[in-house]
């Protein structure tokens, strides 16, 4: 009798594992069979990564995987359906723990009843998670990313490819490796997206499990060579950002850490596009004005980012970052353009006509005083450009003319501009070889004519005259060139070897 009343006693809750009871009993919920996982926690983080948690009965453990150890239920779990609403949570709880479990897939025709059972499993826990109508527990908190990491933070996953575009291969056209557990692990990530976007996940309880260095593998992740995988870890870690305002700036340095790693180390990267869509979304949200922060952020991460041979796989991506920053600032303008200048490419005709693209859309947001601090160099460069024997960057630069704003400016500075670019016009009309070319080069010269016809005709006069100067220049080079040419096919005397009357040199062998 007394031993009854004793046990009926509440407990004095001890250390982290009672504690976890006394959350559970809380909330209505059970500590749910567990399992330990071996995380690499912050320094000074307090929760352990590595806890111990017991073994229910019934329940064989793994070999160690990736650090965690994983168990397998021996016991049938009914559907939801058919339990009460009160031990829904708890049966989740079980099923979460179900699905730690880790299947060889290299192998199909392994274990293909338990897998089926572990799928069939995970579109449960989608189906729970996305009707869920009361707050999550911190049990389930903590099994749902406990679950996850098993799964996801795997060693396992493909090793990126190399950088092929160095030697002349377009991965674009190169087949991606599909991962062949993608079946199971698609709901994962189905599951976690739906946690994470629930409005019954309740952040301030939710960041002591999705914390800095779940955060760190869930961005290692990117890494992935499945596009499938990179898809939904963009929309994933989009919807934490979002979500953990608390995570935002370290989200911010973590991807400035990664660009820095693949700009000045190893230009290899197969996230590198995903990651610039997330951060497209967050520079529009930026605040005005610009912190410093994400100023500096734009200067050593985003424009040193057109450096690498494979910009083409994230330039689209790029282009956008940068054109936001722009819009949101347009005193970014010089800073920009003269950072384009500085990656300018000088033997790859494609990258030169994506940056021929990404200007147009910077010059478009580019007011007047910003465009007068930069337009000599800039214009310098565009010259180049014209007269490449590459026609589409010729075609490319001679396509600004055509945009309005541009025209507008350029207009505006026609006194500063027309000396500058003149002669690549002329070489053009008079020498290149593409047809296309040569009539948008006739057009462009007939903007500036009509604009104004007396400095166009001084600007004529001024090439003509500098084109004779410069003949007049060639034509004594090639005579100096002839004389010395002569004097040296000629035999000198051997008691005057340099050729002059009474052993003195002549003033031209001097």
């Amino acid at each position: 009798m007394i031993k009854q009343i004793l046990g009926r006693l509440p407990r004095k809750p001890g250390k982290a594992g009672d504690s976890r009871e006394v959350a559970a009993a809380g909330n209505g919920t059970e500590p749910s069979n567990s399992y330990s996982v071996a995380r690499s926690m912050d320094p000074g983080n307090k929760r352990a990564g590595n806890g111990d948690y017991p073994v229910p009965s019934g329940v064989t453990p793994n070999p160690v995987m990736n650090g965690a150890v994983v168990y397998h239920s021996n016991e049938p779990l009914p559907a939801f359906k058919d339990v009460p609403a009160s031990e829904k949570q708890n049966l989740f709880v079980k099923k979460v723990n179900l699905c730690c479990a880790v299947y060889d897939f290299a192998d199909p025709t392994k274990n293909l009843k338990e897998k089926e059972v572990k799928r069939q499993t995970l579109m449960e826990l989608v189906d729970y998670v996305t009707s869920a109508n009361g707050k999550f527990s911190e049990v389930v908190m903590l099994e749902i990313t406990k679950m996850v990491s098993i799964n996801l933070f795997r060693s396992s996953s493909p090793t990126p490819r190399e950088n092929k575009a160095i030697e002349g291969v377009d991965l674009e056209e190169d087949e991606p490796l599909m991962d062949p557990a993608w079946s199971h692990l698609q709901i994962v990530y189905e599951v976690f997206l739906r946690f994470v976007a629930s409005q019954e996940t309740d952040a301030k309880l939710a960041k002591r499990y999705i914390d800095h260095s779940f955060i760190l593998r869930l961005l290692d992740l990117f890494d992935s060579e499945d596009p499938r995988e990179r898809d939904y870890l963009k929309t994933i870690l989009h919807r934490i950002y979002g979500k953990f305002m608390v995570h935002r700036p370290f989200i911010r340095k973590a991807i400035n850490n990664i660009f820095y790693r693949f700009i000045f180390e190893t230009e290899k990267h197969n996230g590198v596009a995903e990651l610039l869509e997330i951060l497209g979304s967050i520079i529009n949200g930026f605040a005005l004005p610009l912190k410093e922060e994400h100023k500096l952020f734009l200067v050593r991460a985003l424009i040193p980012l057109h450096k690498p041979k494979c910009v083409s796989m994230y330039h689209q991506q790029l282009s956008y970052c940068i054109t936001q920053f722009v819009e949101k600032d347009c005193k970014l303008a010089d800073t920009v353009i003269r950072g384009l200048l500085k990656y300018w490419p000088v033997t790859n005709s494609s990258k030169e006509v994506m940056f021929l693209g990404e200007l147009e859309e910077v010059l478009e947001a580019t007011q007047l005083a910003e465009f007068q601090r930069c337009m000599v160099p800039l214009f310098r460069q565009i010259g180049r450009s014209m007269n490449s024997s590459h026609f589409q960057v010729a075609e490319r630069a001679l396509f600004l003319w055509n945009n309005d704003h541009i025209e507008n400016l350029i207009k505006q500075n026609y006194k500063v501009l027309l000396p500058i670019i003149y002669p690549a016009l002329e070489r053009n009309s008079r020498d290149h070889w593409n047809q296309a070319v040569r009539s948008l080069t006739l057009n462009v010269r007939k903007i500036f004519s009509d604009h104004d016809s007396a400095f166009f005709g001084e600007c004529v006069q001024r090439f003509n005259d500098e084109e004779l100067k410069q003949e007049e220049s060639d034509s004594k080079r090639e005579a100096l060139w002839k004389r010395l040419e002569e004097m040296a096919t000629s035999k000198p005397d051997e008691n005057n070897p340099l050729g002059a009357p009474n052993g003195k040199p002549s003033q031209a062998a001097c």
